[in-house]
């Protein structure tokens, strides 16, 4: 069994083998999701937010309804989506600005999950995937994007380390 986390003498802290690989998978698997479900919307001409948005019912209802309701403004909205998801699923998986990228992912999936939160109360057309009353798949996502924030592992593996390395070298 390997050791626990510490702090070097230098004040970093350092993780185990075991802690490093499995936050490193973590953030791939999340880029990894993020990015496929950005290409996904990017390459299919039909896709948009529009009802995603017209069918929120939480307390940001007047803000995504109004986004819903203005073609100009909904085209934005779908642009950023899209090239979000992507954008941050390629540098998670890359390893590049992982911290900023996992707390706009962050960002991103906290808003998917306040435009339709799984509040037993409200009924939507589609049956919500993976909810489970106040928790779902969006809020889990976005609480593991904040670990990925808190314990940046692109410095570990991934192109942050060549910044890293070019700072210290």
């Amino acid at each position: 069994m390997e050791g626990n986390t510490r702090i070097d003498p230098a004040g970093t802290l350092s993780y185990t083998n075991m802690q490093a690989t499995a936050l490193v998978l973590l953030r791939i698997f999340i880029g990894w999701h993020l990015l496929y479900e950005g290409l996904v919307k990017a390459f299919n001409p039909y896709w948009t937010a529009g009802p995603y948005l017209a069918e929120s019912k939480w307390i940001f209802k007047g803000i995504f309804t109004w986004m819903a309701d203005h073609h100009t403004i909904l085209t934005i909205v779908d642009f950023l989506n899209q090239w979000g998801l992507i954008v941050i699923g390629l540098c998670l998986i890359l390893g590049l600005l992982s911290k900023p990228m996992a707390l706009a992912g962050m960002i991103l999936v906290l808003s998917y999950y306040l435009a339709n939160p799984p509040f037993i109360a409200f009924k939507f057309t589609m049956p919500p995937e993976g909810s489970y009353i106040i928790v779902n798949k969006n809020l889990i996502e976005a609480t593991a994007l904040l670990v990925l924030a808190l314990f940046p592992t692109g410095g570990i593996v991934g192109l942050d380390r060549l910044r890293l390395l070019k700072k210290t070298g």
